[in-house]
């Protein structure tokens, strides 16, 4: 049977249980995370959407970009949000060495302080994911929005967040690729979210717990 791609992440949610796919919970919390920033410009509308609405967030940021803007990375902190590494070059797992992508995660450990990670693009080989979890909790998700993908209409994206559970991690971008989307989406995804009763948390930075306690199907 061909797989689309919402079973493909569910089929790699159950093959790799060592990394933190959500948080489950019985009350009503969710997760809302941002790839890619901080981006001049669009990271200030963002924080601003998110005071208005009253919600924090989880940044997962590219170290490069926070060496480039740290206003914006203190800006991030001071808004109470949290955040995470997101390598310092945004590398794809798949097609880098082992040592190579370990030490650039550690360089970017230099410039954001944090033990969550995120690999980009969910990309993250077996031994580069052993040795990374000795120092980090491996944060993955339940909710792409895609939010990048222009051949996804503003609407496909809201809707893809709509399905959020309690104990999900949706994943939306800081990245001008995804800003027409994301900003069409977001504001709407909140506003549906505290109608149904939820809850906006940060990501804790989470010890590590048993794969059979991590709830593996959204």
């Amino acid at each position: 049977m061909k797989l689309d791609k919402v079973n493909i992440y569910r089929f790699f949610r159950h093959l790799l249980p060592i990394y933190f796919w959500c948080i489950p919970n019985d009350r009503k919390e969710i997760y809302l995370s941002f790839d890619d920033g901080p981006t001049p410009e669009l990271t200030e509308i963002i924080l601003n959407l998110l005071s208005k609405k009253n919600v924090k967030a989880t940044f997962f940021l590219v170290g490069e970009n926070v060496l480039k803007y740290p206003d914006l990375y203190n800006s991030i902190l001071k808004e109470g949000h949290r955040v995470g590494n997101h390598t310092f070059n945004h590398l794809k797992g798949w097609k880098t060495p082992k040592n190579e992508y370990v030490e650039n995660v550690r360089k970017a450990s230099k410039y954001i302080n944090s033990n969550l990670f995120r690999p980009p693009y969910g990309r993250i080989s077996n031994k580069q994911g052993k040795r990374l979890k000795l120092d980090y909790k491996i944060i993955m998700w339940s909710i792409l929005t895609r939010d990048y993908d222009k051949k996804i209409s503003p609407e496909e994206c809201l809707s893809r967040a709509k399905k959020a559970r309690s104990g999900d991690i949706i994943v939306f971008h800081d990245h001008l690729k995804a800003q027409e989307n994301m900003l069409y989406a977001l504001p709407r995804f909140i506003d549906f979210a505290h109608e149904k009763g939820f809850v906006f948390k940060t990501i804790p930075e989470i010890e590590y717990v048993p794969s059979r306690m991590l709830k593996m199907d959204t």
